[in-house]
């Protein structure tokens, strides 16, 4: 132990003196939008190194706005002064309240995604995967990984699609997995120097396994197949171990409530929350106990927060189904409607269990644009709704397709939307919309293992901000402005006095300090 410690002293000392690899700046593009593209090809991306952090006393800023910055860096001094009041004044105090801790950040390595990373020249593949998960990009640290097909496929399909094949005998993975996904999946650990915390989730059984004998619409697993079901998800896990990759968690079905649905137009099987919980307590978790996957994370739920605390409740309340589960999965796409209440209910009644944000897109609502680059309100809108979730007990916060094409896709069912990143394998080149960025402020600075901290606020206006304790003793506050106005704004601590900032109209800050 004495050993460790020396070494890692030794790291944070030479890690203070080394030089700091040089940050490239974004080459931006107009697409109409009101913002601007980032574009990448197979000679240049724009980067984020891992920052060297800044002496006692000062803070580095990085900034993107609407106007064209990416993570543009300045450095601050903390003063003892209040650094001005009034009501033109934001103000928030930083508070040593511990809540809860960070799983981390991600986004889904679904066959589209893949697909599109891999229609790049080897090197342009290579600059868009570190651009995620390298210490030069956002170093995500957290994969999803669809169970079978989805509709981010380019057909449909499972992985034991022989009619009544209960045993599983013809169970093998697919070429969407073997060519496409692990390969992807590999050079993504690669470049980040360790292992990510993969977790995957189905859309759908087999057809012969379901009511409805389909892939889609209303459908629900068949009761006598609950073992087979559960059978299937220990299979999936072997094999991708004998590809020589582990997952970290599972989530019971991918947005179980669509399965309930007329005529749902894309990948589903429906359950409720009772039905759920008997399959969790009697099939799914004693079947994953027995086959030596006790340690492997899982989630219940994976759909919107509106069915919470309910579905929480139901299923939670079971002590035999409660013991095999550790986490709730969310999605976003009813947060505008619903408020984030219900994710602190849910937290309150069941503190053990960690929240986790799974899934999140833009461009999938009724007459939005599929794939609008440059869109700056999509930054905002995921920055905001981050904000909001982390400051009600989420752990973390996942992106949907880490790479999409100009049209959105591909996706069988023709439900294009966008992504952070889109490829135009034509030129060989990728946009980094802006909620790549929003992603970044969040996933570069709030490490795994953070503490998610208090902060008080005092005429906020237009801001949300959030603020963390990282492993490493620095501190990160992010400030999101969406408003047209500069906002003059003040952050003060208990031992290193106050940082005045100006947070400039319609933009992302985060600021870090020791």
């Amino acid at each position: 132990m004495r050993r460790q410690g020396l070494l890692a002293l030794l790291l944070i000392v030479f890690r203070g003196l080394a030089a700091e690899e040089p940050q490239l700046p974004c080459v931006p593009r107009d697409f109409g939008f009101g913002s601007v593209a980032c574009v990448c090809n197979a000679s240049y991306c724009d980067t984020l190194p891992t920052p060297v952090l800044p002496p006692a006393g000062e803070a580095l800023v990085f900034t993107s706005d609407v106007e064209g910055a990416r993570f543009l860096r300045t450095q601050l001094s903390f003063s003892d002064s209040q650094n001005g009041t009034g009501a033109d004044v934001a103000r928030f105090a930083l508070e040593s309240t511990a809540f809860q801790t960070v799983v981390g950040w991600g986004g889904a390595f679904t066959d589209a995604a893949a697909k599109n990373i891999l229609d790049l020249s080897p090197d342009a593949q290579d600059r868009l995967l570190s651009s995620y998960f390298s210490p030069s990009g956002l170093e995500y640290n957290i994969g999803r990984v669809n169970m079978g097909g989805c509709d981010f496929s380019w057909r449909t399909y499972t992985y034991a699609d022989a009619e009544g094949d209960v045993e599983l005998s013809t169970f093998a993975l697919q070429p969407e997995d073997t060519d496409y996904k692990i390969p992807v999946i590999k050079r993504a650990e690669a470049l980040a120097g360790r292992p990510l915390k993969l977790f995957a989730s189905p859309w759908t059984a087999p057809k012969w396994m379901k009511t409805n004998n389909d892939y889609v619409g209303y459908g629900q697993l068949r009761t006598d197949m609950y073992q087979p079901w559960a059978d299937y998800f220990v299979r999936f896990l072997d094999e991708y171990a004998a590809q020589g990759i582990t997952y970290w968690g599972l989530t019971t079905q991918n947005q179980p409530y669509d399965g309930y649905l007329p005529d749902f137009s894309f990948n589903c099987m429906g359950w409720t929350a009772e039905e759920q919980r008997k399959w969790v307590a009697e099939n799914l978790g004693p079947t994953l106990l027995q086959h030596g996957y006790e340690d492997v994370k899982l989630m219940i739920l994976d759909d919107q927060r509106y069915q919470l605390p309910e579905w929480a409740e139901s299923v939670l309340n079971d002590p035999v189904a409660a013991q095999y589960v550790d986490g709730i999965a969310v999605h976003w796409y009813t947060d505008q409607y619903v408020g984030p209440e219900r994710l602190t209910q849910t937290h309150d009644l069941f503190p053990d269990v960690f929240i986790l944000g799974t899934e999140a897109c833009e461009g999938s609502f009724p007459f939005a644009v599929d794939v609008a680059l440059g869109k700056w309100e999509r930054l905002e809108s995921y920055a905001r709704y981050i904000i909001e979730d982390m400051n009600h007990w989420v752990t973390g916060w996942m992106d949907w397709n880490l790479a999409l094409d100009m049209q959105g896709g591909p996706n069988w069912a023709e439900n294009f939307v966008d992504a952070p990143i889109i490829v135009n394998k034509e030129a060989d080149e990728f946009y980094k919309n802006p909620m790549f960025y929003a992603m970044g402020h969040f996933s570069k600075f709030v490490k795994e293992g953070a503490t998610k901290l208090g902060l008080a606020s005092e005429n906020q206006k237009k801001l949300d901000a959030t603020a963390f304790r990282n492993p490493d003793g620095s501190t990160a506050v992010v400030i999101l402005n969406r408003s047209i106005k500069t906002v003059e704004t003040v952050l003060e601590t208990e031992d290193r006095g106050s940082l005045r900032l100006s947070v400039g109209p319609r933009s992302l800050q985060t600021i870090v300090f020791v």
